[in-house]
């Protein structure tokens, strides 16, 4: 038997890191979840930027960012601006303020496309386990662990269970893309 409950965890998992990356994509106002999909790349690795300072909200539109260790400055206020969240990072010596801007139509059109761009990445990651679980079942057919019937019934409920994942990613962009444009 393939395992199920395990290729379902692994696709759970891609849906959680969309929903946490989903939760970055706010909607005109500061949050500090907003900075959570940013990777500074310090010390020779990529880190999450919650590694490298805190994040607060001192007003509904600003984010501030308390670098700890001030040759870092320059690394989170790049990752900032790269991340693709329409952010203008503007340091003041250990402080990084980031303003939140008001969403015009051109930003919320700006944040509906990287909000796809979250969704077909996840979407690639399920289909990555689900290929995973088919090189699986093919290698046991192979081994004579299963019969070609087994391989073949297997297959269709690793399908269809990749089907299901797809389903509540696309219905998770849906929803997501309803909020940036309603606000």
């Amino acid at each position: 038997m393939v395992d199920l409950v395990d290729l379902r965890r692994r696709m759970d998992g891609a849906i959680d890191v969309l929903k946490n990356e989903f939760t970055g994509l706010r909607t005109g106002r500061a949050s500090i979840t907003m900075l959570e999909p940013v990777q500074v790349d310090v010390y020779g690795t990529k880190m999450p930027l919650n590694q490298c300072g805190t994040v607060s909200v001192p007003e509904p539109r600003l984010l501030t960012v308390q670098v700890w260790d001030v040759s870092a400055v320059k690394a989170v206020e790049k990752a900032i601006r790269e991340a693709g969240l329409g952010l203008n990072p503007q340091p003041e010596g250990s402080v990084i303020r980031v303003p939140v801007p008001e969403l015009n139509e051109e930003r919320r059109i700006e944040l509906g496309k990287v909000a796809g761009k979250y969704a077909e990445a996840c979407r690639i990651s399920v289909r990555n386990i689900r290929r995973d679980g088919m090189d699986g079942l093919k290698k046991r057919e192979k081994d004579g662990e299963i019969s070609e019937d087994d391989l073949k019934r297997m297959s269709e409920q690793v399908q269809k269970l990749t089907d299901e994942v797809i389903k509540i990613i696309d219905g998770l962009l849906a929803d997501k893309e309803k909020e940036i444009m309603i606000i």
